[in-house]
């Protein structure tokens, strides 16, 4: 029984493993109503235990996300800093910095030894974590794997081989393309393993610097980066080109950031992530009050251009090292969809597998899985290659509406699928809560709001009225697999909506309201093994109005979590101008 953790930094999660097999895994945040918690997971673990029906002293092993002891290497080669004068005014607190989280650290692993007596508690390597939550869910028995985030330890980039060692089942090889193998995929895998080929150390991270433009720009970084990305769209990148290209240099092996623009980072508050330099080159600090200008849409649209062009570089040099087909892509940049399609335009490889919970959340998993692997004779991996709803549901659960007076309920026969396209192809804004909880940030068909792209005004008025937020923000379709290709160009499976694809003149004539203004939508496609229930619902849709595409967002409004747990849903239906719910086969209104 091992149990994987991510938790006291941001994105509290937890995953459990027993005898190879995941149980489950859920984000804090689903069933606690506080966005990228970071405190003790302690409503995910006591689901996993009680889907295992375990108790804490039945854990035989406990998987930290972060180890100590890296920190402290760190902080060491940050005295050095001390001899150059571009780095030589941060380097103390740099050193102070790193010591002190190393101890932190350290501190939490003690914490968490208390609470479960009977584990062992094991620091994973955050990137090793990383590696093996994207490579194991990606189901295929070899691949390159490369992580970017801001910062693991000392690490903010790396590019590792994945192989899985399996036998039987050559998984993927010669089909093209990994999608229809819902299930059964990756019994192959006995054993994933990450060989680390190159890392790339901070000061030089992408994350970073887009976490620091994020702030400058008047988002809350670590959480609105995909504001900013969807801003981009809204710019030109030719007025900041030159100092993004400076500032973020790309090297034989990878790149390096200019502390001129973006001074190194001390792990201490008080040291701003921007220059005096970048703001005389670029615009004051703007305030989230304070209206939106050029200057920022350029700022986004520069920053935007620079990542795109530095993940595809590293996602050349992942080719080069591994010589392998396919990449599997994780770390919080991995979130960034226009990147990863442009690593996928590219055609640097076969095909692109981003999974789907590529943060920090996810790490939980990898955790897990390394703890699982180095154990000396580890049973097969399974429930995790092509697995998404890996969190609670609550199937067959009454229903007491009292504490929301205003709702009405009625229980819906068998064809619930038609019910829901007739009532979406009609201009209904309804939600969609069944099954278990999705891994990861985006709503995948089992928390997710739908609406008709075709219904004039409704992006609008979800905006307005449902998800309360900016309106340049652009609306995710989503579509059978099999129909994909009439309406998008990407060349392969979106199965969990991390990759933007281009549209064809079909999208572009008959649902123009998916498109964001860099011509591109943010897809999901479906399969009927991955969802039946979505599945039947868009081809139910497709007949109805011959476009068998929908809008999916996240069920909940700006600022608050996926709806977990059904209470939350309500809430979400009371609270906001949604029309409806479809609650595990109850329609529910106002």
């Amino acid at each position: 029984m091992i149990l994987g953790l991510c938790s006291y930094t941001h994105d509290s999660s937890a995953a459990l493993l027993v005898d190879g097999e995941l149980v489950g895994f859920v984000e804090e945040e689903r069933l606690s109503e506080q966005k990228h918690s970071k405190l003790y997971p302690a409503r995910a673990v006591g689901w996993l235990l009680d889907q295992a029906k375990l108790s804490a002293t039945d854990v035989d092993a406990v998987a930290y996300n972060f180890q100590p002891a890296r920190y402290l290497a760190e902080s060491a080669a940050a005295l050095r800093m001390a001899l150059s004068p571009t780095t030589r005014d941060r380097s103390l607190a740099r050193a102070h910095g790193f010591a002190k989280v190393a101890l932190r650290t350290r501190r939490r692993l003690r914490v968490l030894s208390s609470q479960f007596p009977s584990a062992r508690v094991t620091p994973v390597l955050h990137h090793r974590a990383h590696q093996l939550t994207a490579f194991a869910a990606s189901g295929w028995e070899e691949a390159a794997v490369l992580v970017v985030d801001s910062l693991g330890e000392r690490q903010t980039t790396t590019i590792a081989h994945g192989h899985g060692h399996g036998h039987g089942h050559g998984h993927g090889h010669g089909h093209g393309h990994g999608h229809g193998h819902g299930h059964g995929h990756g019994h192959g895998i006995q054993r994933p393993s990450v060989q680390l080929l190159e890392a790339i150390n901070d000061p030089a991270s992408l994350g970073y610097v887009y976490g620091a433009v994020t702030e400058h720009l008047g988002w809350r970084r670590g959480d609105e980066e995909g504001t900013v990305m969807a801003l981009a769209a809204l710019g030109d990148p030719a007025r900041f080109r030159h100092l993004f290209t400076t500032a973020v240099r790309t090297t034989a092996t990878g790149f390096r950031i200019h502390p001129g623009y973006f001074p190194t980072r001390t792990l201490t508050s008080g040291y701003p992530r921007t220059s005096r330099r970048f703001v005389a080159e670029t615009c004051p600090e703007r305030h989230p009050s304070e209206p939106l200008t050029d200057v920022h849409r350029d700022l986004a649209a520069a920053l935007q251009e620079r990542t795109e062009q530095v993940m595809v570089h590293l996602a050349r040099r992942a080719r080069v090292l591994t010589g392998s087909r396919r990449l599997c892509v994780g770390g919080g940049v991995a979130t960034n969809c226009v990147s990863i399609g442009k690593i996928i335009e590219a055609g640097i490889f076969d095909e692109v597998f981003v999974p789907p919970a590529p943060g920090d959340a996810g790490t939980a998993i990898g955790a897990a899985l390394a703890v699982h692997v180095d154990t000396r004779t580890p049973r097969p991996v399974a429930g995790i290659a092509r697995h998404c709803y890996l969190g609670p549901s609550y199937e067959d659960q009454p229903l007491d509406l009292t504490p929301w007076p205003g709702l009405h309920q009625k229980t819906l026969g068998i064809e619930t699928a038609e019910f829901l396209a007739d009532q979406l192809a009609h201009g209904v804004i309804a939600g969609l809560f069944q099954g278990g909880v999705e891994a990861g940030p985006r709503a995948l068909g089992n928390r997710s709001i739908l609406a008709s792209p075709l219904e004039p005004g409704v992006v609008e008025r979800l905006n307005a009225t449902v998800k309360f937020r900016e309106p340049f923000r652009p609306f995710a379709p989503v579509v059978p697999a099999e129909r994909a290709a009439e309406f998008f160009t990407l060349s392969q499976p979106a199965p969990y909506m991390s990759m933007a694809s281009g549209v064809t003149d079909l999208t572009r004539e008959r649902v123009p309201a998916i498109v964001h203004a860099n011509g591109t939508a943010r897809l999901q496609t479906v399969t009927r093994s991955q969802n039946p229930f979505m599945h039947a619902v868009l081809t139910a849709f497709g007949r109805r109005t011959g476009v068998p595409v929908l809008i999916n967002t996240s069920l909940n409004v700006k600022g608050k979590p996926i709806c977990g747990t059904p209470e939350m849903a309500l809430d979400c239906l009371a609270n906001s101008g949604l029309d409806a719910l479809l609650l595990e086969g109850r329609w529910i209104t106002k």
